[in-house]
């Protein structure tokens, strides 16, 4: 009978003290969720502060198509008119090269 008591205050003692283990940590991981929840909070606050503080970006109208690419199309096509004089004999090598050089020049 003295073993079985002994026995029951040692597994009483090891109880106690696990139960006291168990709300230690749980106090502890309460704490540390606090904490969490407190900073999670911080920050959407800073957030929405920063958010309504800031201006909008600025709305930008998108910008014309430059007018060199409406010239390009125009020029490739009087150039190829030319060669096209060129090549049935209406235009000489000498006038071909000058009407060439005049529209390249702008």
């Amino acid at each position: 009978m003295r073993v079985a008591a002994t026995t029951a205050v040692v597994a009483g003692t090891a109880g106690a003290v696990s139960h006291h283990q168990q709300q230690k940590y749980a106090g502890q991981e309460a704490a540390a969720q606090q904490q969490q929840d407190m900073a999670y909070q911080q920050g959407v606050a800073d957030a929405q502060a920063q958010q309504q503080a800031a201006p909008p970006p600025p709305q930008y109208a998108p910008a014309p198509p430059p007018a060199a690419a409406a010239a390009a199309p125009d020029l490739t096509a009087q150039l190829q008119q030319l060669a096209q004089l060129h090549n049935a004999g209406e235009l000489s090598d000498e006038e071909f090269a000058q009407a060439k050089q005049k529209l390249l020049a702008g």
